[in-house]
């Protein structure tokens, strides 16, 4: 299989609000149901995709980019959506690309070393360098071009988004919504460099490693993951996260043709 030329692209959210508008992009779109789950069939500014809500958790992301693969053939996966800060230096508003994920809630030791997947020797799955690198270009153009328009005063006021980042590094999923700075600091030890914490983003990479997929994940942070981690959640998911994926997803897709 070619690694770089995408053919048909599955899109991965957990949550309505954060495919916002994508769906609505497409040309041609068409919905199959399928284990419960809508998938809409399309071309997404001319590429043919795939856009799917997973749900939340691990176990429903990794049934939704098998199906991708198993029966819309897609040749490469995009996860969106938003994460939890997992270092200081990671504020709400920046963009976190994740060059590699681990499932920080996997523990089969003595077994096997902790955080380790039985059976493949591998605890931290690399994402596809050249869909990492085409996503970051497309989040330093997003920031640099559209920010400013499409993100409203009133929103970049109340959640603090002054000038955002985008940050590249680890991303650590678990079955888990983070909400202790004690719990962060935990993760934070036990994996240097972490820089975002959802709940999805590995599960899919373990898929994608052994059906042969390349993947990316891209992050918005919604949260700095401690007690306050719920407050407008869903206000910063509609308002900001959905115009980022929106407009980052474009910029991606119109690099790739």
């Amino acid at each position: 299989m070619n690694h770089h030329k995408i053919k048909r692209l599955g899109i991965i959210s957990a949550l309505h609000e954060e495919q916002e508008g994508l769906v609505q992009a497409m040309h041609g779109a068409a919905t199959v149901i399928h284990g419960m789950r809508d998938y809409s069939v399309g071309q997404l500014w001319g590429i043919d995709a795939v856009c799917v809500l997973s749900r939340i958790g691990k176990v429903a992301a990794s049934m939704t980019a098998a199906m991708l693969v198993e029966k819309f053939g897609v040749t490469h996966i995009l996860v969106t959506g938003v994460a939890g800060s997992g270092d200081a230096g990671v504020r709400v508003g920046d963009i976190v690309i994740g060059e590699s994920l681990v499932q920080h809630d996997l523990d089969a030791s003595p077994l096997f070393p902790r955080y380790e997947v039985p059976l493949t020797g591998i605890a931290n799955f690399a994402s596809d360098a050249r869909m990492s690198t085409q996503l970051a270009g497309a989040a330093l153009g997003f920031l640099e071009s559209d920010f400013l328009e499409v993100i409203g005063l009133e929103d970049r006021q109340v959640f603090g988004l002054g000038k955002p980042q985008v940050h590249r590094g680890l991303i650590a999923s678990g079955d888990q919504f983070v909400t202790s700075r004690g719990h962060i600091e935990r993760l934070n030890t036990s994996h240097p460099g972490l820089l975002a914490v959802e709940m999805e983003g590995a599960a899919v990479a373990q898929v994608c490693f052994e059906l042969g997929v390349p993947f990316a994940v891209i992050r918005t942070i919604s949260d700095n993951a401690n007690e306050d981690a719920a407050t407008d959640f869903l206000r910063f998911v509609k308002s900001v996260a959905a115009c980022y994926a929106f407009h980052i997803v474009r910029r991606f897709c119109r690099q790739s043709v």
